[in-house]
């Protein structure tokens, strides 16, 4: 306690200018350059993320495209090797050159480039065999000494597997001075053991434009190498095609780029491409560029809403220190019984009406403690007066005694003169009125409802006679438990005003109530003139409507409203009617929200 006093006396004891200047520090300053803080930082950790997130993306997507281009090439390798009437023609000893000729027109000639038209990564499809009887030429190749000492067939020799991806230099195809870099897939034809007279080989070169292309769509992420099983680059986004200019493939360097973050994904998991994989390194230039442009934005932001808010404290600090000043002073001429009022244009806020009543007060303190005393006590008065008017006013309505002996005059009358169905309907709206005014409690059980709905049926059978019969099925379990009252009652009277009331021959309301799944049904039907669609919709979206209005159907809003107050909107309510057949009005209650008689039960105790 003498803490908190303590800290109340110090901030009372600053200067109005000086709190000004901390509030403007501590309570503007401070959380600005606070929160620029710390979204700086909460923000460069997301866009270090989501950077993160996108090179991710970016090397999968990379690495998706160069596994699917080399497996449309094992696919087609596949076929070629299943393909025993390619391989019984490469393994057939031909009597000549004609013999050789005939069979590759009939069978040969379109055999291995009908794959390459749809699959555009695949530049050229070769098959090689060591058969001295076919004729080299087109996409057949005779396997030679000179073949055998080629790079390609070296690598794949030396990997000792009858499937593999190789990276070599060969003669350019155009250019036979020249040398070329290739990817190619070489797989042994060795499907078929019956036809091994000759070794066979099938060779599928790809473009390695398409595996570049893959690459520098990522440039702008990623910086990507594709690197073979010895740790060679045979393809960058920089270099292009490693291997054209030196002799040898550039080797990856790992330990030069220490400073980097290096991603690293394996294309493939195959053992024909083992030890192949994409290598990743992140341009740092958008993090940085994002990071830059950020902080030249917040920081631009931050500077204007200071160099704003100090421009607006300062305007506020002198408006109320000047009045403030003026007003202290003439506060003390008034403690010296000097009543000078303050000269001066206050304004319209709350020290400018702090002078104007100051002036006030100094003129008519007495003459306005008297007045506003005295009208005080007369608003008392009146409002006391009004209530009593009203209280009058309640107290003086009729009497429903008065109504009562009415009726029970005309139940002694009808006795004396015979007057048996006078006398029964007069005996039942006597009951009825009786219960009504009596009739205190919010929720009764299913059997009194059903005795009040009983004497107000028997009242509208007096008065329909007989073009009016009503049937009630109700079994004993469902009378013990309790509703809402008068629930039944008001659907009843609807369809007696509503159903039967315009219908010629003869009007019948039935009520049934049970139990059902765990659920107490309430159904009323009447065979009545029903409703078409349009007016049946109607009917449902006044019912539903949240706010009250006077209208049609008000008896069946009221049911449906109470019932999905006192069961929090878990009853179901339904409305079924057909032009010319009748209406149908049901409702659902579970049964752990109902109190039964005898027992505890319902939403709460007090229901």
């Amino acid at each position: 306690m003498f803490s908190k006093l303590r800290v109340r006396s110090i901030v009372n004891d600053i200067p109005l200018n000086y709190k000004f200047m901390l509030i403007f520090l501590i309570g503007i300053l401070l959380p600005i350059f606070a929160s620029y803080y710390l979204f700086m930082d909460r923000m460069s950790e997301l866009i270090k993320e989501r950077e993160e997130q996108n090179l991710k993306i970016s090397l999968e997507r990379a690495r998706k495209d160069i596994h699917s281009m080399i497996d449309g090439g094992i696919a087609v390798s596949h076929a070629l090797i299943t393909d025993k009437l390619l391989t019984e023609s490469m393994d057939r000893d031909y009597d000549g050159q004609l013999d050789f000729y005939s069979t590759f027109d009939d069978m040969l000639r379109h055999r291995v480039t009908s794959y390459i038209p749809t699959n555009n990564q695949i530049q050229r499809i070769g098959i090689y065999t060591d058969n001295p009887t076919i004729v080299p030429g087109g996409d057949y190749y005779f396997l030679d000494s000179t073949m055998h000492s080629s790079g390609w067939y070296q690598q794949w020799k030396a990997a000792g597997e009858s499937l593999r991806v190789v990276a070599y230099r060969d003669q350019a195809v155009n250019n036979r001075a020249a040398t070329s870099s290739y990817l190619s897939i070489i797989e042994k034809m060795d499907y078929y053991y019956a036809h091994s007279s000759y070794q066979k080989l099938v060779r599928i070169d790809f473009y390695l434009n398409r595996f570049y292309d893959v690459i520098a769509r990522e440039k702008n992420s990623l910086e990507l190498y594709l690197v073979n099983d010895q740790n060679q680059i045979i393809v960058s986004a920089d270099d292009k095609f490693h291997g054209e200019v030196d002799s040898q493939y550039s080797l990856f360097d790992a330990s030069k780029m220490a400073d980097k973050d290096i991603h690293i994904v394996p294309i493939g998991s195959a053992s024909y491409i083992k030890g192949w994989k994409l290598i990743g390194l992140p341009q740092g230039t958008h993090v940085k560029e994002a990071m830059l442009s950020m902080q030249l934005y917040f920081g631009m932001l931050a500077g204007i809403i200071t160099l704003i808010t100090s421009i607006f404290i300062y305007v506020m600090l002198r408006s109320y220190n000047h009045r403030v000043k003026r007003l202290s002073r003439h506060m003390k001429k008034v403690g010296n019984e000097k009543f000078e009022l303050i000269n001066i244009d206050g304004g319209q806020d709350e020290i400018g009406h702090l002078i104007c009543n100051f002036n006030m007060m100094t003129v008519q303190i007495k003459s306005l403690i008297n007045n506003v005393y005295k009208l005080e006590i007369q608003q008392r008065s009146q409002e006391a007066e009004r209530i009593r008017a009203e209280l009058y006013m309640l107290q003086s309505q009729m009497n429903p005694h008065f109504l009562f002996n009415t009726l029970n005059a005309l139940l002694v009358v009808s006795a004396k003169n015979n007057y048996v169905e006078v006398k029964d309907i007069i005996k039942d709206l006597s009951k009825l009125l009786r219960r009504l005014l009596n009739w205190k409690d919010d929720v009764v059980t299913l059997e009194e409802e059903m005795s009040f709905t009983i004497m107000y049926l028997g009242i509208e059978k007096f008065r329909f006679r007989d073009k009016f019969e009503y049937h009630i099925d109700i079994t004993d379990e469902a009378k013990l438990y309790k509703i809402p009252k008068m629930s039944i009652q008001q659907l009843a009277e609807n369809a007696c005003k509503h159903g039967i009331q315009a219908i010629e021959g003869l009007g019948i309301v039935t009520i049934r109530a049970g139990i059902v799944n765990e659920h107490l049904r309430v159904v009323v039907s009447d065979n009545g003139k029903g409703m078409d669609q349009e007016r049946l919709q109607s009917v449902l979206d006044h019912m539903r409507r949240k706010e009250e209005s006077e209208g049609y159907n008000i008896g069946m809003r009221n049911v449906y409203r109470r019932l999905e107050l006192y069961y929090d909107d878990k009853v179901r309510f339904d409305l079924v009617s057909r032009l010319g057949e009748g209406t149908e009005v049901s409702f659902e209650i579970p049964l752990h929200l109902l109190e039964r008689q005898g027992e505890e039960g319902g939403v709460e105790h007090g229901i």
